[in-house]
């Protein structure tokens, strides 16, 4: 059973193995779909059985005791790091009767060695870092920031870091790509992105209105998101307003696009977006544009057919194979996780890969842009970046009316 992010379960396991000589007489089937199909998959005589990780606790409910398949691969285990999650959950009742898990990843600790316990413990049922995730918390972190007895931030202690690798040397292997592949040169650049003075005293009104009412407040990482949220919006060229209409603020980006996709001489170009409304406005724009929907879509773009595609990093940033299809990257818009970036880049910056990947963002000047650019540069590790660039702002904007007003 291989379990994976599903664009991935309905494309990539197939497609590459029929690549290979020793993999291409599996047969593979594919439990996806509605129920009734699903049904029918697990029925099917195969070798290999692939499921989205979303109908990972159907599978669990419908089979119960009676689990079959004793080698479990998880593609992208690091969606498996919520203990709390149901998908956690329903695998975990399961663990027992399998012979042997697999966990592949990029990312195993996107924020944090807090991340690894419910992952590790899907490999080896708690024998290495411990049968709970308070066992776990109690013996390698200690309490940090927290309200009453909620904790919202738990330290390493010292030495944690090597204490836990040691224990999970023995099952875990890291490789580089780098350290043992030929790979292509990667060159970021990012493009500076002026406002005219018309959009630029929208853009400050509208941020003074969102984050003055905050000033001198406690802010807590939820309303941290929020806030940050509607920045980024801003920043992009709109935002949602109180009905869920869109309130256009600029174009700047939309113009920087159309430059790099002239720029491009034709190559085809792979954009990350962020919001609809931001998918919206590009496909307004350019009529050429396809958006990353279907398997078909991974396979015409990897054949040249598509000359610019739109991909959120949320629904691309795993196990796609988009290197053939082109080289180009374009961030329209920048998120907080640094493991969506790092996935998101590695669709085209992989093995595979013949040409140098350029991969350009667009960075609005004066904006929360600049604060998550400079996050994902300096690999930070997203909500504490996130809250302290959003209380920096507020501290801003509070510190210029005082001025004013003096």
């Amino acid at each position: 059973m291989i379990i994976a992010p599903k664009r991935v379960a309905e494309d990539t396991w197939s497609r590459e193995s029929s690549k290979w000589n020793h993999t291409k007489h599996l047969r593979i089937s594919k439990i996806l779909g509605d129920a009734k199909k699903r049904e029918a998959a697990l029925k099917a005589d195969a070798d290999i059985y692939v499921i989205n990780r979303e109908n990972v606790q159907w599978l669990v409910g419908f089979l119960g005791s009676k689990w079959p398949f004793d080698t479990v691969v998880i593609d992208e285990l690091s969606s498996f790091k919520s203990s709390s999650a149901q998908r956690f959950r329903a695998l975990k009742r399961v663990r027992p009767l399998m012979k042997r898990v697999i966990g592949l990843t990029g990312t195993p600790a996107p924020n944090g060695l807090l991340d690894l316990w419910a992952q590790v413990y899907l490999l080896d049922r708690g024998e290495r870092l411990g049968a709970t995730v308070t066992g776990y918390r109690d013996r390698y972190f200690s309490a940090g920031a927290k309200s009453g007895h909620v904790v919202y931030e738990w330290k390493q202690k010292k030495e944690s870091e090597e204490r836990i690798h040691e224990q999970i040397a023995d099952i875990c292997i890291s490789m580089k790509a780098e350290d043992w592949l030929e790979m292509p040169k990667r060159i970021d650049r990012i493009v500076p992105l002026v406002m005219g003075d018309k959009a630029r005293a929208q853009y400050e009104q509208l941020e003074r209105d969102l984050l003055l009412p905050m000033a001198g407040s406690d802010i807590v990482a939820s309303t941290a998101a929020v806030l940050s949220n509607k920045l980024l919006q801003m920043a992009n060229g709109a935002a949602y307003d109180e009905d869920r209409g869109v309130r256009e603020i600029h174009d700047i980006k939309l113009d920087a696009l159309e430059d790099l996709i002239e720029g491009a001489n034709g190559h085809p170009v792979l954009v990350f977006y962020a919001y609809k409304h931001d998918l919206s406005r590009i496909k307004e724009r350019f009529k050429q544009a396809r958006t990353l929907d279907t398997a078909d879509d991974i396979a015409e773009w990897n054949d040249g057919v598509i000359p610019m595609l739109l991909a959120h990093p949320a629904s691309a940033g795993h196990g796609l194979n988009l290197q053939a299809g082109g080289n180009i990257i374009v961030w329209f818009g920048l998120n907080w996780s640094l493991e969506l970036y790092q996935q998101a880049n590695a669709r085209l910056h992989r093995q595979g890969q013949t040409q140098s990947v350029i991969i350009h963002h667009l960075v609005a000047e004066g904006t929360i842009d600049e604060d998550v650019m400079a996050a994902l540069e300096g690999k930070a590790i997203g909500q504490d970046a996130l809250m302290a660039a959003v209380k920096a702002r507020i501290e801003r904007v509070g510190g210029d009316v005082c001025d004013k007003d003096s």
